[in-house]
C-alpha cells in the first residue's frame, strides 16, 4: 500500500492552508511499505522525473526532500550521487522534517476532481473523505489521470480499482 496526500511542509507558520501558505513549500507525503516498495527506489523516482537543478519561481513551488531520521538522509545523499548528473548545481533542498500539515480536502486527488463521473462513483465507495483521499486505489487513478502510468500499467491493475465497466472505459480513455 502506498498513501500519498498533498500538504505543506518546510516553514513556520503554524496552520497553513493554500490562501495562506506563508512560508511553507507545496509538497507531498508518501506512506508506503518497505516490504514492497524501498525508501531508496521512491527517491530513485524522484531524482529521475524532475529536474533538481532548476531554480524555482516561489518558495510555494520549490523542491525539496524532507527527512526523519539519519537513515533517510544517507539514502537521498547516496541517491543524490548515483541519479543527478551535476551534483553542483542541484537546487532540491533536503530538510530535515519538521512537521507535515494535510492540505484542504480540495487539494487531494486533484485530477480526478476534475472528472465529476469518476469522482462520484469512487466517492460512494468510501465511508468518509478521509478514507477516500487515503486510498491507493484513489491514488493510482488520479496518476493515470495526471499522464502517469502505461496503458500495459493500467490494464494490469484496473479490474482492482472496483469501478464500472463505464468507467474503466472513461479512464482508459485518459491514458495515452
Amino acid at each position: 500500500m502506498i498513501r500519498t496526500r498533498v500538504g505543506y511542509c518546510g516553514g513556520t507558520t503554524q496552520s497553513p492552508t493554500y490562501r495562506s501558505i506563508g512560508d511553507h513549500a507545496e509538497t507531498i507525503q508518501i506512506d508506503f511499505d518497505p516490504n514492497k516498495i524501498s525508501y531508496e527506489k521512491l527517491l530513485e523516482v524522484f531524482w529521475t522525473t524532475h529536474n533538481s537543478c532548476a531554480t524555482p519561481w516561489s518558495r510555494q513551488y520549490m523542491s525539496a526532500i524532507f527527512y526523519e531520521d539519519d537513515a533517510q538522509l544517507d539514502a537521498i545523499e547516496h541517491t543524490r550521487r548515483i541519479f543527478v548528473k551535476d551534483p553542483a548545481r542541484v537546487r532540491t533542498e533536503i530538510v530535515p522534517l519538521q512537521k507535515f500539515w494535510i492540505a484542504e480536502d480540495y487539494h487531494q486527488k486533484y485530477r480526478l476532481r476534475q472528472d465529476a463521473r469518476l469522482l462520484e462513483e469512487l466517492r460512494g465507495k468510501f465511508e468518509s473523505e478521509r478514507a477516500f483521499i487515503d486510498s491507493t486505489a484513489v491514488a493510482r487513478i488520479n496518476g493515470y489521470l495526471s499522464g502517469e502510468g502505461s496503458k500495459a500499467q493500467l490494464e494490469r491493475e484496473i479490474e482492482r480499482f472496483g469501478l464500472s465497466s463505464a468507467s474503466r472505459e472513461r479512464l482508459r480513455k485518459h491514458v495515452r
